[in-house]
């Protein structure tokens, strides 16, 4: 009889051999190159998407870091385990002056991205961000922008027939603001100015006309965002220098009796290819890198502790506007702590309150962003009231609130 065709069965694969130090990498290669960053200030690479539905709107501001408190609060989200009770979150402070808008971009979209079709400049330009266009101001002949059309010669034609082709032509309008640095008390001197993109609106032309009212104005950090709005930060982080592999990557200590040093990897690759493969963890560069981070809420908009034009008259101290002040908390103080906030000074400007940490050390700047995608999470709907704001000195040991509380604890 004929032999039926020979089936051969495939034997299961081996198990895998034991490894004992198996463990997924330590770091991530998402980030590479960890180099210093070019720029210093946060720069946005995109921008929320453009609705025409909605009214003309700016999606972007720029604040100065002064340092972080803490608040109570009480959770008002149903279903959460800690519903309807107090919680303390940590929170950073920005101080965020009025930006003013100086002049106007247009942008043409193009298969390869967008271009820049026309500039439009204000007649006036304060010195602070004209000192942005030099590397030595004292030494300069501070020539920038001296032939733009002065406001006694009316709008130029020039300047409209500018408007005219981005109303036109244009797909994408951008106005530029700067900050006024000068109202910070910092060092230094010289504004940071940037492109902030104008969404909303049904036309180019509705976006050049809104641009065009804004020119010259101060914009309020109130006009971009509102409370418990959820926003992103963009901001380059703390520099640390040069750092080893533990501390840069993360990776685990060789053993205490290892020769040469354990704060090292152990192995740094085979023998061939005859090179160290770019995700092998080296010590390098640490820190001082471009970092957005996505979904920090709004807990506070609070207005200037010292308007302007509130200066001493006659001797006398000025005003101080209680912007710290809460509906449980009715003390009278301003969000400056006692003694200032370390390695910054006092906030008298108009700041933004964010719930928990924000990229880089004080004094520098943050760029803050509208969010790029829909915010439907229960915490970002959640409306928040804050019972209590820590104004206690951040130097010490925090004992009192307000100067006239412990004055009047030692009887003073």
């Amino acid at each position: 009889p004929p032999q039926p065709p020979h089936t051969h069965t495939p034997s299961p694969p081996a198990a895998m051999s034991h490894r004992k130090f198996e463990a997924p990498r330590h770091g991530s290669l998402g980030f590479l190159p960890k180099k210093r960053c070019r720029r210093h200030r946060g720069r946005i690479r995109s921008f929320p998407k453009d609705d025409k539905e909605k009214k003309c709107h700016l999606t972007a501001f720029m604040a100065y870091k002064a340092g972080m408190t803490h608040i109570l609060r009480e959770v008002s989200r149903a279903g959460a385990m800690n519903n309807k009770q107090e919680v303390v979150e940590p929170v950073t402070i920005l101080e965020a002056p009025p930006m003013v808008v100086v002049g106007l971009v247009g942008y043409i979209e193009t298969p390869r991205g967008l271009r820049a079709l026309a500039t439009v400049w204000t007649s006036y330009l304060a010195d602070s961000v004209k000192r942005r266009f030099y590397k030595n101001w004292y030494r300069c002949k501070k020539k920038a922008f001296s032939s733009l059309p002065s406001k006694e010669d009316g709008e130029d034609e020039d300047t409209k027939k500018q408007l005219d082709r981005i109303s036109k032509y244009c797909q994408v309008v951008r106005v530029l603001a700067h900050t006024q640095i000068e109202k910070c008390k910092l060092r230094q001197k010289k504004a940071h100015l940037m492109e902030i993109q104008i969404n909303g609106g049904k036309d180019t032309s509705e976006k050049v006309a809104y641009a065009k009212e804004l020119f010259e104005r101060k914009l309020p950090v109130d006009a971009v965002f509102a409370q418990n709005e959820m926003i992103d930060t963009i901001a380059v982080t703390k520099g640390r220098g040069y750092e080893g592999v533990v501390t840069r990557w993360g990776v685990t200590r060789l053993p205490r009796k290892t020769h040469r040093g354990l704060r090292k990897v152990a192995c740094i690759g085979a023998w061939h290819p005859a090179r160290i493969q770019f995700n092998v963890a080296r010590a390098g560069q640490n820190g001082y890198h471009h970092r957005t981070e996505m979904n920090k809420k709004i807990y506070r908009l609070g207005k200037a502790a010292l308007p302007s034009g509130d200066g001493k008259q006659g001797g006398a101290k000025p005003k101080v506007h209680p912007n710290a002040t809460t509906d449980a908390d009715l003390t009278s103080k301003a969000i400056t702590p006692m003694g200032g906030f370390p390695h910054y000074g006092e906030v008298n400007e108009d700041y933004v309150m964010l719930k928990g940490s924000v990229p880089g050390p004080k004094k520098r700047v943050i760029t803050l962003r509208k969010t790029c995608v829909p915010q439907v999470s229960r915490a970002a709907q959640e409306e928040i009231t804050l019972k209590f704001i820590d104004t206690s000195s951040k130097f010490g040991h925090g004992r009192f609130q307000t100067v006239k509380e412990k004055r009047k604890f030692y009887g003073e």
